[in-house]
């Protein structure tokens, strides 16, 4: 089976950035607490351990079976709405962005990767179309478990390869 894709490449200046949204029947504190806490982003992704209000936390992406934690700077934390972080594995980093808005018990998660490169995005696309639909079977009760990532990659590249044409 595969997943159809629903991220989106734009153009932010000089730079090209990655956005994928997703809706949850959740109050927005849910959703955060879902994003933030190191129990509830161990249902989907990963855990961290450090103290947050340093601006930085050795995040451990445990879906993916790592087993040596990353370097993750908080850039910008506003809770429940906003929370910007960037990603150090050796000499590469990734700037992450979440922004949360409630409207009418309806929760939208707007995800973010700024300055993407062009050919990581390919691969880098599948994989969080893949980890925000493991967040959404949390947030819902499902099973992240359930998730394959054979369905959104590479079934998806060409999605995010013709975004750059």
């Amino acid at each position: 089976m595969s997943v159809k894709p629903t991220g989106r490449i734009s153009r932010e200046g000089d730079r090209l950035v990655l956005t994928i949204t997703r809706e949850f029947r959740a109050p927005i504190e849910d959703v955060w607490a879902s994003v933030t806490e190191p129990e509830r982003l161990a249902r989907w992704i990963g855990t961290f351990t450090g103290d947050p209000t340093s601006g930085r936390v050795a995040f451990l992406m445990t879906a993916e079976g790592a087993t040596e934690p990353e370097d993750m700077e908080i850039r910008e934390c506003d809770p429940p709405r906003v929370l910007r972080v960037t990603s150090h594995v050796g000499e590469e980093h990734w700037h992450l962005d979440l922004v949360l808005d409630e409207q009418d018990g309806v929760t939208t998660l707007t995800f973010a990767q700024p300055a993407i490169d062009p050919v990581a995005a390919e691969s880098v696309g599948p994989g969080w179309e893949y980890y925000l639909d493991r967040l959404v079977a949390a947030e819902s009760g499902g099973d992240p478990g359930s998730i394959d990532f054979d369905d959104y990659y590479p079934s998806q590249s060409g999605h995010y390869r013709s975004a750059f044409s």
